[in-house]
């Protein structure tokens, strides 16, 4: 059986692993808190204790990665604010971490990564994006992906595959719970870009279903969204009207901006076929 590594066993990686463990799948997981290493243990999961910051790696990351062929690295770009003066006033952090973690790979068995990333590479503006669009982040934290992402990519001694991910959205998390009753709300007429959790895993499963093809590329950068994008004053509406919540409140005084992501690359390359459009 084939072992793999995940870097961050959150909202996205513990169900993952459990969904790789039932396909045959040896997984060593990674999290950041004691209390969490019976929980993946209990699952099946080999667990490990890691903890990644910007000038160490805390916790036995030779194991974790010794005899895995793939490492999945699924850990939110958090930032601290940085102790001098920047332009951001924020350090970064999640870059360092990426740093820190590449020499580790480069020794180890691991010869595929696949890098869980973001649509926030992307600025917010009124243009429809492929994978062939240059990204242009204008957050902190999507500027921070892009630069791991191109640190990840630029390593010979290893392939990484990038998935950016749109808003992410579950049984347990929905905007809407946030969205609902609030006032003043921004860009009501710019498209949703969201992806269902099991469409999250579903799209990894497939590109490690893919490594084993030798036609398959693995160094490649995947869009991954739902291609279903109503506005976000008629989605959020409607969907608080569903979960029986107050109507959030749009202001329509401005234009909207907003863009638009198209993952038609996953469903022509992987020949992936989304579970949960409607969302």
């Amino acid at each position: 059986m084939k072992q793999i590594s995940i870097l961050g066993c959150g909202w996205l990686g513990f169900p993952l692993a459990k969904s790789l463990l039932q396909k045959g799948y040896l997984i060593n997981g990674s999290t950041t808190t004691l209390e969490k290493i019976s929980v993946l243990e209990h699952a099946g999961i080999t667990p490990f204790f890691i903890q990644l910051s910007e000038d160490k790696i805390v916790g036995e990351m030779d194991s974790f990665l010794e005899n895995s062929e793939i490492l999945i690295i699924d850990i939110p770009p958090i930032l601290r604010r940085a102790s001098s003066n920047t332009s951001t006033g924020l350090s970064k952090t999640f870059v360092e971490k990426i740093q820190n973690l590449i020499p580790f790979i480069e020794k180890s068995s691991v010869k595929k990564v696949l890098f869980v990333s973001s649509t926030s590479v992307y600025a917010d503006e009124n243009a429809s994006l492929t994978e062939a669009s240059i990204p242009n982040p204008d957050t902190e934290s999507g500027k921070q992906l892009l630069d791991a992402e191109m640190l990840l990519q630029s390593n010979e001694k290893f392939e990484t595959a990038v998935i950016r991910f749109g808003g992410l959205i579950g049984s347990d998390r929905h905007p809407i719970k946030f969205l609902s009753g609030k006032t003043n709300i921004e860009n009501p007429d710019a498209p949703i870009n969201l992806i269902h959790q099991e469409d999250c895993i579903g799209i990894i499963e497939k590109i490690i279903r893919e490594a084993q093809n030798d036609n398959f590329s693995w160094n490649e950068t995947f869009n991954a969204v739902a291609p279903f994008h109503p506005t976000r004053k008629e989605y959020y509406t409607q969907k608080a009207i569903e979960f029986n919540l107050p109507l959030p409140h749009f202001n329509e005084s401005k234009p909207s901006i907003g863009k638009l992501i198209q993952s038609e690359k996953v469903e022509r390359v992987l020949g992936y076929s989304f579970n949960n459009i409607k969302l």
